[in-house]
């Protein structure tokens, strides 16, 4: 039991409980779209009335579909004209071929075998009668009758000749129709056989116009229509669903879809699978993300969207889904690169589960790319700059929906009102997601207690009550404050680290101070009194000090100012375990190094575990520093600084940062260069300032009475 009660409350079994809780979520809420469809169908049949609540229109597709082939079968096939100088050429041939034989020197038997190759005749006695007249006939009668079969074939190709013309029995009829005026019974035999022997259809079928006949008589066809007035059964309790009432339940309101159980398993492993992959390339890559709460938002925007997707009325745009606005938010909240991978698999579990086109995962892939993009580029200092995103997304919409649904179009007939809407539709979810987004926002904050970049700009001003409070009652420590801010800004930056943050961990990093102020160094001067520390024992003293860090906490966590958990790390991180020195060092001579031990003047942790609250820890050891230098010159201020660093590195105070030692090379030279900037040289005024202003005043009003002389006279 013990060891069940161990394994549940285990890290590894909340991981695995949060996973399948989420994914089970997202396949209900996905799946969900089909209840509607089962509740009222069962294997094809309806299982009870279903009345239309509004006028409905569906189209039939079946009956409009069998209209357009036979409209389209009664399209006769468009003919052109080919094969007239071939047919002609032939007839040339034939008349060369008998001549040759006739003027031959052979036996009358051989020029009859010779002729009859020549002819395709069934009939022997016709194919006699027509050879022995070509042999025995002069020449005048044969030139006659090969000049009429030229003047007939003329008169059947500028008609035309099909294939249908040149089947048995046709040929005849159409040559009796342009046989040439004054032909004899006999010419009319032996020109009709001739022109068997050489005719060929001379239209032949083009394609292409064909094809083109048949489209456009398809299209003639309008679509038939079925209507559903308010009050009318769509289906009958019993009747098979058919594909029309399938599309005027649609029409009314229920998913088309029919997931069985299968169905709906295949939709959970493939939400486990992406889920898995997403969270292994959360751990892998970017770590610095990997925490619960940025778990939690990202889930609960999936769920949120899919939802959305679930519950979008029947025929409406699929791409006013807000799919911009969720890459957008998490890209606030964790990176863009994150953002762009959750959001582009919950866009294809959406697709798979509810059936989206294939040009809409395109599109909103492309989509998602430029929104990505985009939103790694801002600085998070304005939140108009979320309108600009918006924008950017609402115009690459528009162009690739717009380009999908046209290159689409040269396969399939797509209704250009259906382009015209799904491309504004995307327009519009541009403008609106930025607009989300920043009304979410406050919300998300709030709710999963994480701050925005938007939000640590908004801690970061002056007017802040607790930065007000800090410069009234202790105005030293707002000061170093400040001075340590403008440092860990330029190191972060410089680092590639997160500035912002480093800025507002800067400023309220020591407003534990705000309860016992007089009790620090930098104070006293500003209130004119003592060092009280002289007079109290170094234990008393590291206890008043040390203790700063858990009294900024109490002040970070209470109801009045609420300092978000990434502040409240750098308020406890800042020191580290680090040593109080002076202290120690000062109890070390009082009572003696057998009587003290080190563990009791180090403050308690934890160490810095980011770059910034490494890089607050030692601007902070810094500024002190070197403010109690007097006049320091830049090669003191370098020591001290690869001092202080050193001290840092070797008391393993950095050992839990990820800052590597290119990035401490880095940091020391810019608080070098910002820490010179502070300590510039300023003008030595001449001891006899007073009597040169005096002088001034009275020179003045003789120089302003001459100008106004000479504008005068100008």
């Amino acid at each position: 039991m013990d060891k069940f009660l161990d394994f549940i409350s285990s890290k590894n079994f909340r991981n695995g409980f949060c996973f399948v809780l989420f994914t089970l979520l997202m396949a209900i809420t996905i799946s969900s779209q089909n209840y509607f469809f089962q509740k009222v169908i069962e294997n094809g049949i309806s299982k009870k009335d279903i009345v239309a609540q509004k006028d409905i229109v569906v189209i039939d597709t079946k009956k409009t579909e069998r209209q357009r082939k036979e409209i389209e079968a009664k399209i006769e096939p468009v003919l052109t004209t080919a094969e007239d100088d071939f047919i002609k050429n032939n007839l040339n041939s034939l008349e060369n071929s008998i001549k040759t034989i006739r003027d031959k020197d052979s036996t009358r038997f051989t020029k009859q075998d010779e002729l009859s190759v020549l002819f395709d005749i069934p009939d022997e006695n016709k194919k006699l009668y027509i050879v022995n007249y070509l042999l025995n006939s002069n020449d005048s009668d044969l030139k006659d009758v090969f000049e009429q079969a030229k003047l007939t074939l003329t008169n059947l190709l500028a008609n035309g000749i099909t294939e249908k013309d040149t089947e048995k029995g046709n040929l005849q009829k159409l040559l009796q129709k342009h046989f040439a005026l004054n032909l004899t019974k006999h010419q009319n035999t032996i020109v009709s056989a001739l022109l068997e022997q050489v005719i060929v259809p001379n239209l032949v079928v083009d394609e292409i116009a064909t094809d083109i006949a048949k489209k456009n008589a398809r299209n003639s066809v309008k679509p038939y229509e079925v209507v559903f007035e308010k009050g009318d059964k769509i289906l009958f309790e019993g009747e098979p669903v058919t594909k029309l009432k399938r599309d005027a339940l649609r029409q009314a309101g229920y998913s088309l879809i029919d997931i069985n159980f299968l169905g709906i398993l295949g939709i959970y492993l493939f939400i486990a699978f992406t889920t898995f992959v997403f969270i292994k390339f959360k751990e892998d890559y970017e770590k610095r993300h990997a925490s619960k709460t940025n778990l939690a938002i990202i889930a609960s925007l999936s769920l949120f969207v899919a939802l959305i997707a679930v519950m979008l009325p029947t025929g409406f745009s699929p791409y006013i889904l807000p799919f911009p606005a969720m890459i957008i938010i998490l890209s606030i909240f964790s990176n863009s690169r994150l953002a762009f991978l959750a959001t582009l698999l919950l866009l294809c579990n959406l697709t798979l589960g509810l059936h989206f086109g294939i040009e809409f995962i395109i599109s909103f892939i492309l989509i998602l790319l430029v929104a990505e993009i985009t939103v790694s580029k801002i600085k998070f200092s304005r939140r108009s700059d979320l309108i600009k995103v918006g924008f950017y997304v609402s115009l690459t919409g528009l162009i690739v929906v717009s380009s999908v649904y046209l290159l689409e179009k040269f396969l399939i007939d797509i209704d250009n009102a259906l382009i015209i809407r799904d491309a504004i539709m995307t327009f519009i979810n541009g403008i609106l997601s930025a607009v989300i987004a920043l009304g979410v926002m406050p919300m998300i904050e709030s709710a999963f207690r994480v701050t925005t970049p938007y939000g640590l700009a908004e801690l970061v001003d002056h007017n802040q009550p607790l930065l007000k409070r800090l410069q009234m009652e202790a105005p030293g420590t707002y000061h170093h404050s400040l001075l340590v801010s403008n440092l860990c800004e330029a190191a972060a930056e410089a680092i590639g680290a997160d500035p912002t943050i480093a800025r507002a961990g800067a400023l309220y990093h020591d407003i534990g101070k705000l309860k016992r102020p007089l009790f620090f160094v930098e104070n006293q001067s500003s209130f004119g009194i003592e060092n009280p520390h002289t007079k109290l024992n170094p234990k008393i003293s590291k206890t008043v000090i040390i203790s700063h860090t858990k009294d900024g906490i109490e002040i970070a966590k209470s109801k009045e100012y609420n300092l978000p958990p990434i502040i409240q790390d750098f308020i406890l991180q800042h020191h580290g375990t680090g040593l109080a020195s002076y202290f120690y060092n000062r109890a070390l001579q009082e009572e003696g190094a057998e009587n003290i031990k080190e563990e009791q003047f180090r403050y308690p942790g934890p160490k810095p575990r980011s770059k910034e609250a490494a890089i607050l820890m030692i601007a902070d050891a810094t500024e002190s520093a070197v403010r109690s230098l007097k006049t320091p010159t830049p090669e003191e201020v370098d020591i001290v600084i690869e001092k202080i660093i050193t001290e840092r590195i070797n008391d393993g105070q950095l050992s839990d940062s990820p800052l590597t030692l290119k990035d401490l090379k880095t940091i020391a030279s810019t608080f070098s260069r910002i820490i010179r900037g502070m300590q510039h040289e300023r003008i030595k005024y001449q001891n006899d300032i007073d009597k040169e202003v005096e002088n001034a005043k009275l020179i003045l009003p003789e120089v302003i009475d001459k100008d106004d002389k000479n504008e005068t006279n100008s």
